[in-house]
């Protein structure tokens, strides 16, 4: 991404939702940690995570990155390919890698950044989706030849080591540019909308469209935010910075409308996370704030939105530790888990109101369970 996040990261309700509802105030959070167990392990750079209909969780792993072939990146180090990208199923306490071979790139400078497999969700059908991160200008993936050529798109999963391009956001994204910034995509995040689908592109800063046949158009991009200077910057007093948005996560709430997590980018401001509420057709909303780096976001069965952040101090405080918030009805805020997540980078809730975490993200990761919260 534009931003400090390229090598960190390789991302009060109303009683009732009801369109056009205001964006609730951050409230004090109370605690009801809940006990982690870890339920799946080894896990090469831990993403998305899903359930299926019978009840078996998969984990996206972004993979290893390889020495096949290296492209430039966008800070100057290259990225290099490797088919080292997964998903693990996860079931009665077994794991197994149900998916292998897919694209995977490392980042070859300081730290261990990797981009590959990040999100996973169904269509209506059922069929596994994958969006496949990338990280770095729209022409370079040609180097990488027709092996890499479903980095910076959206997969539908065929078999255990086959799949074919729904949508290609890299190559929109060299073609459109939407946001007017230096073209770079890194798609993040997918969900069914009816036949279409609506993708991410974290890098892009916009809401992509995928209709069947491919065809590939911009539902909102977010323009640059400017930002007060951090003090340490030693910036004039009252000076400004530009920030990106980066869009990391998207879910359909109750009443039917598309919520949006904003990780936020470098100097990632402490509170400027939020989540916005998106009706097709129409202007995206604020709905929630107050968070810093919101990495995931879902709704349990009760319709409350739990809010992931990767790093609850923000990613520049160079503390790992991650934060599960749930927003209560009456808008205060119930911390679900902090202590023990690791760099979290997504989760997702099973029928008994349990939640699945993939943990320690930025590295060898686990797979963690929290029981059932109140």
């Amino acid at each position: 991404m534009r931003n400090a996040m390229r090598r960190t990261l390789l991302v009060a309700l109303p009683a009732v939702l009801i369109a056009g509802a205001a964006a609730p105030a951050a409230a004090a959070a109370t605690s009801q940690s809940g006990r982690l167990t870890v339920v799946a392990r080894n896990l090469d750079n831990p993403r998305g995570v899903v359930i299926d209909r019978a009840g078996t969780v998969f984990v996206a792993e972004a993979g290893l990155g390889g020495d096949d072939v290296c492209i430039p990146g966008t800070f100057g180090t290259d990225l290099c390919y490797g088919a080292t990208g997964a998903i693990t199923a996860v079931r009665y306490g077994r794991q197994k890698r149900v998916v292998t071979g897919l694209p995977s790139l490392r980042s070859t400078g300081e730290g261990f950044s990797v981009y590959g497999a990040h999100d996973l969700a169904f269509d209506r059908a059922g069929k596994m989706l994958v969006a496949m991160g990338f990280s770095t200008a729209p022409e370079y993936r040609d180097l990488l030849g027709p092996a890499g050529a479903a980095m910076g798109t959206i997969l539908e999963i065929q078999g255990p080591n086959r799949w074919r391009i729904l949508g290609d956001l890299n190559a929109h994204e060299g073609a459109h540019n939407p946001d007017g910034v230096i073209p770079e995509s890194q798609p993040y995040a997918v969900v069914s909308d009816g036949c279409d689908l609506l993708a991410l592109d974290a890098a892009a800063n916009d809401v992509l469209r995928i209709r069947p046949g491919g065809s590939v158009t911009t539902e909102h991009v977010w323009p640059e935010e400017q930002v007060p200077a951090p003090p340490e910057w030693g910036l004039p007093p009252g000076a400004t910075v530009p920030i990106q948005f980066v869009p990391v996560t998207i879910t359909r709430g109750p009443d039917g409308a598309f919520y949006i997590g904003q990780l936020t980018g470098h100097p990632f401001p402490r509170g400027g996370a939020r989540v916005w509420r998106l009706k097709p057709g129409s202007a995206p909303t604020i709905y929630a704030t107050g968070f810093t780096n919101i990495i995931d976001i879902a709704f349990d069965k009760r319709g409350r939105l739990v809010v992931l952040e990767i790093a609850k101090n923000g990613l520049d405080s160079g503390d790992p530790t991650g934060a599960l918030t749930r927003i209560e009805r009456d808008g205060s805020r119930t911390l679900l888990a902090s202590e023990g997540l690791e760099s979290p980078m997504s989760f997702a809730i099973a029928r008994d109101g349990g939640i699945f975490i993939a943990n320690k993200g930025l590295g060898t990761g686990e797979l963690l369970h929290l029981a059932p919260p109140a």
